[in-house]
Parts: C-alpha cells; sequence; structure tokens
C-alpha cells in the first residue's frame, strides 16, 4: 500500500471511531472505559477499541468542541473524566450518520447489484 492509501484508511478509521464515540455519547455521558465497552457489546466484541486511540478521538472531539469533559466519581469509585455532547456534538453526529448512512447504501447498490 501507498502512503497514499495509508492516510486515507486513517481518515476512514479515524472518522468512524469518532463516530462510533459521539453515537455513544448521545446516550449518556460516560468515562472513557463506558464508551469502550458501549462499542464493544453494542456489536458483540467485533469492534474492540484500544485505550490510545479511544483517549486521541476523544482529545480530539474535546479540541473541536464536539464533547466536553468533567471530572466526576465512576461506578466503582473512582475518580474519572466523564465525557458528554456539546449541541454542535449532536449535530455533528446527525450529519456524520447520514453521511455514512448514504455511503454504506451506494456501496451495496455496488455489491449487491439487483
Amino acid at each position: 500500500m501507498s502512503t497514499r492509501d495509508d492516510d486515507l484508511k486513517a481518515d476512514l478509521l479515524q472518522g468512524t471511531l469518532d463516530l462510533l464515540v459521539l453515537k455513544a455519547l448521545s446516550l449518556s455521558p460516560m468515562h472513557g472505559y463506558g464508551v469502550s465497552r458501549f462499542i464493544r457489546e453494542r456489536t458483540d466484541g467485533v469492534l474492540t477499541i484500544e485505550s490510545a486511540a479511544l483517549y486521541q478521538a476523544l482529545h480530539r472531539l474535546e479540541r473541536r468542541k464536539l464533547v466536553r469533559a468533567k471530572w466526576g466519581l465512576s461506578e466503582n469509585n473512582r475518580r474519572a473524566k466523564f465525557y458528554e455532547l456539546t449541541a454542535e456534538g449532536r449535530r455533528q453526529l446527525q450529519t456524520e450518520t447520514d453521511a455514512l448512512r448514504s455511503y454504506v447504501e451506494a456501496l451495496f447498490l455496488v455489491l449487491d447489484p439487483r
């Protein structure tokens, strides 16, 4: 694979991870482990997110003001950073969900022609 192909793959994976994180946080504020667990459970273990990639995504989304963070106590009474969607994050989630849905539908028109 060329560097350009690697860059495209990285952008696709990063965008997909961001979308998954936004979706998880649309349900309720969560700490990083909660986001990871949500994605793993909703995909029956097919998708597991490495901690480093997850926290890079959370920090990237925070810099873009799509999520905000505040400290709180986790379910096992440990101090943890909880992330929640901002209004802009909710709009971005809808925009990206619509775009991905259109993209996937177009792919299946090619992969499964009628």
